[in-house]
């Protein structure tokens, strides 16, 4: 089975965590931390403005 490069990212994210919680990070570690978080959240993003976009609203519809 192939691991998605999101998952990869979220490993890392997870395993940057884990580290600062213990040892602590050095300067190049929070930073990779912070541009994998953002990176993160930008996919997040594009994934619920995907969906968001194939919403569709009938008129006919009742909203119970």
């Amino acid at each position: 089975m192939k691991t998605s490069p999101i998952n990869v990212m979220i490993e890392r994210i997870n395993e940057l965590a884990r580290k600062q919680k213990t040892v602590g990070l050095e300067e190049w570690e929070r930073d990779e931390q912070e541009s994998l978080r953002q990176e993160y959240l930008s996919f997040i993003r594009g994934q619920v403005k995907d969906t968001l976009n194939k919403v569709q609203i009938s008129k006919n519809t009742p909203l119970h």
